[in-house]
């Protein structure tokens, strides 16, 4: 099983910014916390991240012609803006996690809306790092169903 695990702007920051949100654990800690997860289970996971939309509009089709079997994806700010990463989830038509840090149900009336919400399979909000393991735990059963 292949799983793209895609991240929007600013979490390159993770560590230094809006500790009380996002805690003190840095991208690189996510990622070899989420890749130390994935090897036990078999499964290869692929990491981007970029502060730039359409960057990550290209890395989701790059999931589709590399033949992912899951996406799972923390757009940032974007989450509140973007159609277009909405709309290149709906094109590719693979099983998306979208993942948030913090408890964005709980922040800024902003933060309320997720466009990409409408082209995912589940929503996990407020779990910090952990989060992402459930997503691609979700993602590993769904796959085996």
């Amino acid at each position: 099983m292949k799983i793209f695990v895609i991240n929007g702007p600013n979490l390159n920051m993770l560590g230094l910014r809006e500790k009380e949100h996002y805690g003190s654990g840095t991208y690189a800690d996510l990622t070899e916390m989420i890749s130390a997860h994935a090897s036990t289970k078999n499964i290869d996971v692929e990491f981007y991240q970029s502060n730039h939309e359409g960057d990550l509009v290209d890395y989701i089709q790059k999931a589709y012609f590399e033949k992912a079997d899951g996406i799972v994806i923390n757009p940032g700010a974007y989450t509140h803006t973007s159609v277009a990463i909405l709309d290149a989830v709906k094109s590719v038509k693979i099983p998306t996690v979208e993942v948030h840090i913090s408890k964005v149900e709980e922040r800024e009336d902003f933060r309320q809306v997720s466009y990409v919400r409408a082209a995912c399979v589940k929503t996990i909000t407020g779990e910090g790092f952990g989060g992402y393991l459930k997503a691609i735990d979700f993602l590993a059963k769904e796959d085996k169903q």
